[in-house]
Formats: C-alpha cells, structure tokens, sequence
C-alpha cells in the first residue's frame, strides 16, 4: 500500500515538513510505504514546502513590517524563485505581536524579490497570505526601484506605510530593477477589490488593527496611490480587478508594477511541488492542518489535496489538531475520514507541545479507510 503524505502546517506548532514526519513514522509502524509531501497555500509555510519538494533554500535578510531587519529565505530551483510574504512582512514578523496597521510596509517584500532576481531568477512566484500592512504594495515597488514623489517633488523615505499614501504625488521609474521577460505568479485566494467596503482596507484592515477612523484614511490612501500609480505606469481599472485587495493591496502592486498573474493558492503551491505527479498510483492519501474548520474549506492546502485525490477516486484521511466539521462537510470536502489530536489529548497547551508525538500514535492507530 503507498501513502502520499500531504499536511499543510499545525500553525504555532510544526511545519508542514515535521507535519509530514511525524505522520510517516507512525505510519511505517504499520508496514505501509509512504512519500511525503508536505503542502502549502501561499501563506506561512509554501516556502518549507518548495524546499520539501527540492528547492533549494536561500537565506536572506529584508526588512520586516516595521523596518526591523529580519532573517528569512527564498526557495529556488532552476530560474524559478518561490518568495513568502508571510516570513518576511507578514503578522507572523510585528516585534512582540503588536499591529502598525499604518505604518506597516512591504517593503522587505520586495527587498527578497530583489535578491532572487539578483540570483538570477526569472520566474517569481510570490505567496501574499499573512500580509500585516495595507500599502498597496508601495514599499515594494520602492525597493524594486521606484521613487516615490511627494507634491513637492521630495522622495518619500523608503518603507513607507499604507498612513503615507496620499502624499504620493508621482511615481519615477527610472531606476526599476525587474528585467523585461520576468514573469511573476502570485498565489491569491481572495477576490477583493482594491477600494471600497469590500476592499483590502475595510475587509482587512480591522484584522491588523484598524480602527474605523483608520480604515478611512487607508482606504483613501490607496485610492490616491491607484490614481498615481496608474498614471505612471498608463494602466487604469486594476483597482476593480478580482485580487486587487489581497494582501492590504498588494494584488494591486504586483499586477500594475510586474504585470504578475494571480493564482488560487493552492493550484499554483501545488503544480511546482508535482502534486499530481505524486498523487498518481497512491492508494490513500493522509492530508491535515492545526484545524479543520469553514476556513479550511476556503482554499486551504487540505481541502485542496483532498478535491484533486476524490476527483482520482483516491480515499483522503486527515488527521488534525482539532477538528470543527461534521461528517457531511468532510465528505463533501472529498475527506473520506477525520481523526484530531484533541481526541487523544484534550489539553490544547499539552497538545501543542506535543503534536509530533500525538500525531504519530494517531497515524500507528486510526482506523485507515
């Protein structure tokens, strides 16, 4: 019997990678034969999963939300570089866990996007889940080599946050640093527009601590940065595309700066870890995440490994922290059976502190479908 091993992360707990491990171990004391290989959706964790899969990890050091320099990676194979915004400027980066929700800035974002086509690359995949800042991509585009103006034609300092927006006068690109014939994917999940109240600031904005009063000036700012981004670059109308809000407004940047292709999450994780190469010929496929709930459901990696193994008439077990569905949801989900670490350890700190443990006794003992 092959098992194809395919968890996403226990968040605050293990990677996908020791996700993955512990689920293995537990299986091969069953006898059973398994390949491992851990996923992601474009948030925290799809450059593990590059590297999982063969990448090779490049370290790099880029500002984080705040402009406090932080250690990260990019994942590279041949002219492909796999870049997460989550490990560089995302929430997971704010020094002790407080929000800046105006002066957050994606500037290292772009910082990393530089040193993988410094490296040579030339196809970008960007990861925009976890994203603590709503600047439209703005400090990205300034470590990318624009200057951003203000009104009286002084450059803005570098690493400007989604509260400087409207001082953005004009955008020169006279010293942009992307190379013609560079294309960059970006792995989206959501739909948002740039503006308005299903926007990246009124939607998200609350979620990286946004008062009403600040939603308004965000939202105003990345209306005035669309007008003068657009002029620069002669584009008009991508703050209404589908994505444009991801990410506090980087689906904006990435699609009127690099021209990039947003992608759902998981399809575009999963073509550069050969998913479907993997999935052929297994006879079960062991799936799972800290949690199974509606979110899951919503582009997550599990829910994706178990659509395409359904649609292989391949039957999915996943094994979670906690598990928040009900048998008809985890079948319409092409989940064929459930089983979580809460079952065998209701003490979450305890359960945390021993997932790996858990989640190989799990794998020795459940019932296998």
């Amino acid at each position: 019997m092959r098992v194809l091993v395919a968890p996403d992360k226990f968040k605050g707990s293990l990677t996908g990678a020791d996700v993955a491990a512990a689920i293995a171990r537990g299986l091969a004391s069953r006898g059973l034969r398994t390949e491992l290989c851990p996923v992601a959706d474009g948030g925290d964790g799809t450059v593990d999963a590059a590297v999982a899969a063969g990448f090779e990890r490049r370290p790099a050091t880029a500002s984080g939300p705040t402009g406090r320099p932080v250690a990260t990676a990019f994942a590279r194979s041949g002219g492909a570089a796999v870049v997460e915004l989550a490990d560089v400027c995302g929430l997971v980066r704010l020094p002790d866990g407080v929000p800046h929700p105006e002066d957050a800035t994606t500037y290292g974002l772009g910082e990393v996007l530089r040193a993988a086509l410094d490296d040579g690359a030339r196809r970008l995949v960007v990861g925009l889940g976890g994203s603590a800042s709503t600047d439209g991509g703005a400090g990205l585009a300034q470590a990318l080599g624009a200057v951003l103006l203000a009104g009286a034609g002084a450059a803005l300092p570098d690493g400007i946050g989604g509260g400087r927006l409207a001082e953005v006068a004009r955008v020169d690109l006279a010293r942009w640093a992307v190379p013609d014939g560079v294309t960059v994917e970006v792995a989206c999940d959501v739909d948002n527009p740039l503006l308005g109240p299903h926007g990246a600031a009124a939607v998200y904005g609350p979620q990286k601590g946004a008062d009403e009063a600040a939603v308004a000036r965000l939202d105003a700012g990345l209306a005035s940065w669309a007008r003068v981004l657009g002029a620069a670059t002669g584009t008009a109308g991508r703050e209404d595309e589908p994505g444009a809000g991801a990410a506090g407004g980087v689906g904006y940047g990435v699609r009127t700066l690099l021209d990039a292709r947003l992608r759902p999450g998981f399809d575009l994780v999963a073509e550069l870890l050969g998913f479907d190469d993997r999935l052929a010929g297994a006879d079960l496929v062991v799936t799972g995440e800290g949690r199974l709930d509606a979110q899951t459901l919503h582009g997550k990696g599990p829910a994706g490994v178990a659509a395409r193994a359904a649609a292989a008439g391949i039957p999915v077990l996943a094994l979670a922290g906690s598990v928040a569905l009900d048998a008809e949801e985890l079948r319409g989900a092409g989940i064929t059976a459930a089983a979580a670490l809460a079952d065998v350890e209701p003490d979450p700190d305890r359960s945390r502190a021993h997932a790996a443990e858990l989640l190989e006794h799990l794998a020795a003992t459940v019932p296998l479908p």
